[in-house]
């Protein structure tokens, strides 16, 4: 193997499971997330000497996923109609992002909030990226990143109170 096929095979080993899941939460489906992760792996490895020296090239992959799926969406929205039923529909609730277990309440109030709120979540949280990062790959304001993710987590926080969780137990 060459140095850039080396780079390439460490960033994807080590990077993988983190971009599935945070394209999973945005998605909301963890077969949609699997495809598209593995063709923003694809497009980075065509494109890896620019892709590695982007400054976070784990939110490139993911933004790169994200924006496939919106493609995806528009080629298809005067084909397909959208699925009757809410969004349990799409992401069955045994179903584990990354095939590892998730508290399923909190993927329930995820599946709720609003794209660009699962969108902020999956890369400041599952990412880990810094606001001024999570803005650049999501080509908005750093003050737009940090108004998602408080109304995020007032909802999250909201929902997923002790209180609340009784009730839905009940």
């Amino acid at each position: 193997m060459n140095p850039d096929q080396t780079g390439f095979a460490e960033f994807y080993q080590t990077s993988r499971d983190s971009c599935l899941r945070a394209v999973a939460a945005s998605t909301g489906d963890p077969d949609t997330a699997e495809e598209l992760v593995a063709e923003a792996f694809a497009r980075a490895w065509a494109a890896w000497r620019t892709v590695r020296r982007h400054p976070a090239p784990q939110a490139w992959v993911v933004r790169t996923a994200l924006n496939a799926k919106v493609s995806s969406w528009r080629r298809r929205r005067r084909e397909d109609p959208l699925p009757a039923g809410d969004v349990e529909a799409c992401w069955p609730a045994g179903a584990a992002a990354a095939g590892e277990p998730v508290d399923q309440a909190i993927m329930a109030v995820l599946r709720r909030l609003p794209a660009r709120q699962r969108e902020v979540i999956a890369l400041r949280v599952f990412l880990d990226l810094d606001t001024a990062q999570t803005a650049r790959a999501l080509g908005i304001a750093p003050g737009t990143v940090t108004a998602h993710l408080a109304r995020a987590v007032a909802t999250l926080r909201a929902e997923l109170s002790p209180v609340n969780r009784q009730e839905m137990a009940q």
